[in-house]
């Protein structure tokens, strides 16, 4: 199992919050920020336990994806929604120089301040994904992204998908599931700013339904995907 000297971990969608300045788009459909497109419910309470966990750096997106889509390049149609894309050119970007761009620089420089020390830096992603989505229902409770031709993903991946398996009986952990490890998304920007052998991008789906259910089995569920980690990198 490879060993890492740094650890980072990022919460892309941490919240559904929208500025005061920016909540005209929303007037009369402000129901859609608490649904599955306006934050990833739970991935943030992860987050916070696995930087206290790995002793790292955590970066959290403060305005939902709605507004703009942290976890997007700013050139893909997809980091606006249809909410911001009724915004004039000017408008998006004093977005992406308020929110999108500091973001993007503060996990840059966390990690080329690792990889230019020749530290080998583990960069864990929070998300979590609706159960169902259009019509269609996700088969899955975990699910593990990265990039198969980086052998230090791929490495860890495997093994903490054999551990959690054995530690959660019955759960579906799966690997580049419900979306692919090269999708665009932080830890793709990433990979560019660094040597595969020095730099491990991993996106950590939960199953949405697990911070809807009860607290308990929820915390149970939170507490082995941070043993089985802990376990992994040992």
């Amino acid at each position: 199992m490879p060993r890492f000297d740094a650890c980072l971990v990022t919460c892309e969608h941490a919240s559904n919050a929208v500025p005061v300045r920016w909540r005209a788009p929303f007037e009369g459909r402000t129901g859609v920020l608490h649904t599955h497109r306006g934050w990833d419910p739970g991935a943030l309470l992860l987050a916070q336990e696995l930087a206290d966990d790995l002793k790292a750096p955590l970066f959290a997106g403060q305005i939902t994806r709605l507004l703009v889509d942290l976890n997007r390049r700013e050139d893909n149609r997809a980091a606006f929604s249809e909410f911001t894309l009724e915004l004039n050119p000017e408008q998006r970007v004093q977005l992406l120089n308020l929110y999108h761009r500091p973001y993007r620089v503060r996990v840059r420089d966390a990690v080329e301040e690792a990889v230019s020390a020749g530290r080998r830096l583990l960069h864990l992603s929070c998300h979590s994904f609706t159960p169902v989505l259009d019509g269609n229902v996700r088969e899955a409770e975990i699910g593990l992204l990265f990039d198969p031709d980086r052998p230090l993903e791929s490495e860890l991946c495997t093994a903490w998908q054999q551990a959690m398996l054995e530690a959660l009986p019955g759960s579906r952990v799966r690997l580049n599931y419900p979306y692919l490890g090269t999708d665009d998304g932080v830890t793709t920007w990433c990979r560019e700013l660094a040597r595969a052998d020095l730099y491990a991008g991993v996106e950590i789906e939960l199953n949405q339904q697990f911070a809807a259910g009860e607290p308990g089995g929820w915390s149970a569920i939170r507490r082995a995907i941070r043993r089985t980690l802990r376990d992994c990198l040992k």
